[in-house]
């Protein structure tokens, strides 16, 4: 067994959660001062951690811990109110321990949303639509201009969090492959180390597109922009969950089929995939858009499948089953990278819930957390 780490997003900072026999956790934090940490991640080689966040309030940054969080420094990508009041106010700022930084892309950038690490690259997305790299660990940030500037970009509209670039996803056998995810844009690609970009909606059927008259609905051969989550599979097959449904694509995102048949609902956020199994996925649905982002009949239920989509089934041991009104957002489910997967999941009402067997049974590890907004695992083997 290695030694896990739970890393944990909330709207008041980040916190840890350490095991090394996936029985008993450990919880660390606040970490980052609480600013709102939309990700964390970790880089199971080094321990070191990065936790990527902000507001119109903070500004933008990314924060690092080269001591498995112990220790934390921001680079700030943009300033925000409170630089300005700060600026103003020197010794009124002093008694919040406020502290001027340098910062590169004020007016560009106002929160981070989104962080990958894969061959030395670590890669930030942000609101509006913005995807950063660093090549010194975090410390040092350019911006990709082919993505930012791209040719479709007046015709992106934002969801309810803004033109969020949440979604990051690297090919580990082919650095210049890569992937994101923009709500409303949709799914982009690069295979040439993001110097050009391609814009993956296209539907493998587009005969099974029919008329819906909700904004974020499927129409014109395409899945729908409003894009939630994505992950990628060990064998290139990327599974997607958005606005209306989860989808499959087999070649490289440039067309997607609809595997929503067999679940509650067609609306969620998050989905996770197993780390040796690309057959076995996990999803979260909840009622609608519109009537409350729960789970259905209130009743709590992480689904499976163990063939791509095809079928699912609920799992439901320990999870709640009566007057359950949370919500699990977009990056707020994963997996660890051990034979039998672990799976994990935080909710807007500060809980996290654990899975030692692939989704069988379910504990609750944490509560009374702020509202979670990502879970990712290091899993130091």
């Amino acid at each position: 067994m290695s030694d896990i780490t739970i890393l944990i997003g909330t709207t008041k900072g980040a916190f840890l959660l350490h095991s090394a026999t996936r029985d008993s956790w450990n919880l660390t934090g606040p970490h980052c001062d609480g600013w709102a940490i939309n990700h964390v991640i970790g880089d199971p080689k080094t321990g070191n951690i990065w936790a990527g966040g902000g507001n119109a309030f903070s500004g933008a940054g990314i924060w690092r811990s080269d001591d498995g969080g112990a220790t934390w420094q921001l680079s700030k990508l943009s300033k925000g109110e409170m630089d300005s009041w700060a600026e103003d106010n020197p010794e009124e700022a002093a008694l919040f321990g406020w502290t001027a930084h340098d910062t590169s892309f004020d007016g560009d950038v106002t929160a981070i949303w989104s962080l990958s690490l894969a061959n030395g690259r670590l890669m930030a997305g942000g609101n509006p639509g913005r995807l950063y790299e660093s090549a010194d660990g975090g410390q040092n940030w350019t911006r990709n201009d082919a993505l930012s500037d791209h040719d479709t970009r007046d015709s992106w509209s934002p969801g309810g969090a803004g033109l969020v670039l949440h979604t990051i996803v690297r090919d580990p056998k082919d650095d210049a492959k890569m992937w994101v995810g923009i709500s409303m844009a949709g799914v982009f690609a690069t295979e040439d180390g993001g110097a050009t970009w391609d814009r993956r909606n296209r539907l493998s059927n587009a005969g099974s597109c029919g008329y819906n008259a909700h904004p974020a609905a499927p129409r014109d051969g395409e899945t729908g922009h409003c894009v939630h989550n994505f992950v990628r599979a060990s064998t290139d097959v990327l599974y997607q969950q958005n606005h209306h449904g989860v989808w499959r694509s087999s070649d490289d995102g440039r067309s997607w089929e609809d595997i929503t048949e067999g679940l509650p609902s067609t609306f969620g956020f998050p989905i996770a995939v197993h780390p040796h199994k690309p057959q076995m996925i996990w999803t979260l649905p909840l009622n609608s858009d519109s009537d409350g982002r729960y789970p259905p009949d209130a009743s709590a239920a992480v689904w499976r499948s163990e063939n791509g989509g095809d079928t699912w089934t609920d799992q439901r041991n320990g999870l709640p089953q009566d007057t359950c009104f949370f919500t699990v957002l977009r990056q707020a489910m994963a997996t660890d990278q051990q034979t039998q997967a672990g799976v994990y999941f935080g909710t807007n009402s500060g809980s996290v819930f654990a899975s030692r067997d692939e989704g069988e049974t379910w504990d609750e590890v944490a509560r009374h957390l702020p509202t979670i907004l990502s879970v990712e695992v290091m899993d130091r083997i």
